[in-house]
C-alpha cells in the first residue's frame, strides 16, 4: 500500500515537472556545399572561327530522362545533338549537358552555373541565349525560365511537365513555343494545354503545336522543324 502511494506521488511530481518544460527555438546557420559533375557537348557553328570579332547566339538543350546517367554519348539520341550527328548545321552554339542522375531531377542551379561559364569563356551574345528541353528536360526548362527570367531570349518546350502556379514569374517578354503529342501517356498533353492557356490569359507570346496521333516522342517532329531554329534566331532578350 505504502509503495503504491509513493509511486503515485512520484508520478504526479514527474508529470508536473514535465508539464513545465518549455519548447526552445534557436537561431543558427550552416554553410552547404552541393556539387554536381556535368559532362556536356558544346557545338560551334562553322563560321565561329572564321569571324573572330563576332558574338554568337547559344542554345541550351536539356535532354529527357532516358539520356540521364554517366554515358555522355546517350545525349546524342535525341534533339539537336542527334541532328548534329546526322550532319545538320546550326547558326549558333549548342550546349548539351547530361544529367548524371538517372532517377533524379535536373540540378538547374548547376546547369545555370555551367551555362554562365560557357557564356563567359566564349564569344556569346548575351542577349541571344535560347533554351529548350524535352520531357524531363522540358520540365527543367520551365523551371530555369522561372528561376532566371532575365537570362533567356526565347524558349521551346517539348512534352514537359509545367509549373503552372509559377507562370507569372516567367519573363513576360520572352516568346515561348510549346510542342506536345496528343496521345502522350507519359506526360499528358493537358500539362501543356493548361500552361499555354494560363500564359495566353496573362498576355504572353506563345505558339502551341499539337501533334495528332503522336505519343511521348513528340520531340522527333519538334526538333526536325526547321522553322523552330529560324524562330530562335529572330529573338533577342528584351
Amino acid at each position: 500500500m505504502m509503495r503504491s502511494i509513493v509511486y503515485i506521488i512520484l508520478l504526479v511530481i514527474f508529470q508536473s515537472c514535465a508539464s513545465q518544460v518549455k519548447p526552445i527555438l534557436i537561431d543558427s546557420e550552416m554553410e552547404t556545399n552541393v556539387k554536381e559533375n556535368l559532362a556536356y557537348y558544346l557545338y560551334y557553328p562553322e563560321d565561329y572561327q572564321e569571324e573572330p570579332e563576332k558574338d554568337f547566339p547559344i542554345l541550351l538543350f536539356l535532354h529527357g530522362g532516358g539520356e540521364s546517367g554517366d554515358s555522355l554519348v546517350t545525349v546524342k539520341r535525341n534533339g539537336p545533338p542527334k541532328l548534329i550527328v546526322q550532319g545538320k548545321k546550326f547558326p549558333f552554339l549548342i550546349l548539351a549537358p547530361q544529367n548524371p542522375n538517372a532517377k533524379k531531377w535536373w540540378n538547374t542551379r548547376a546547369v545555370k552555373q555551367l551555362l554562365d561559364s560557357i557564356v563567359d569563356n566564349n564569344r556569346i551574345d548575351k542577349r541571344r541565349i535560347y533554351l529548350t528541353g524535352l520531357s524531363r528536360g522540358g520540365g527543367a526548362a520551365w523551371e530555369l525560365a522561372v528561376q532566371y527570367p532575365e537570362t533567356f531570349a526565347a524558349m521551346a518546350v517539348v512534352c514537359g511537365m509545367t509549373p503552372l502556379p509559377y507562370a507569372s514569374w516567367i519573363n513576360r517578354n520572352m516568346p515561348i513555343w510549346v510542342f506536345h503529342g496528343e496521345k502522350d501517356k507519359s506526360i499528358p498533353i493537358s500539362e501543356s494545354e493548361t500552361m499555354v492557356a494560363k500564359l495566353e490569359e496573362m498576355g504572353y507570346e506563345v505558339i502551341f503545336t499539337k501533334y495528332p496521333n503522336v505519343g511521348h516522342n513528340a520531340w522527333i517532329k519538334a526538333y526536325e522543324t526547321d522553322a523552330l531554329y529560324d524562330w530562335f534566331m529572330n529573338k533577342e532578350l528584351k
